[in-house]
């Protein structure tokens, strides 16, 4: 299991039956740097409409498989534990309330 850091400094698990799932996408191979980037240096953090124990990081890369789009890592919060659920690319930012913004 990995832990890697989120802008707000908290510890997010990411462990290894997560990130293969993710990985398990071809899109996100080799990925694995620019999630652990979304979570640290997010352009934006959405609070999920759907769970409110849910925060989604977005932040715009350019990939050889999608082009020019959002890495979106999703992070499930309960209590003081927090952990990847997945990561996929996005056309744009989902919606919801805005919880941190970059610059």
């Amino acid at each position: 299991m990995a832990v890697w850091p989120d802008c707000w400094g908290v510890s997010i698990r990411v462990t290894q039956e997560r990130l293969a799932h993710v990985l398990g996408h071809p899109e996100m191979v080799g990925e694995e740097a620019h999630i652990a980037e979304t979570l640290v240096q997010p352009e934006v953090v959405i609070q999920s409409r759907s769970d409110p124990d849910v925060r989604l990081y977005h932040r715009r890369y350019r990939s050889p498989a999608v082009g020019e789009k959002y890495l979106c890592a999703v992070v499930k919060w309960r209590g003081d534990d927090a952990f990847l659920i997945t990561a996929f690319f996005t056309e744009r930012p989902k919606r919801g309330e805005v919880l941190w913004k970059s610059g």
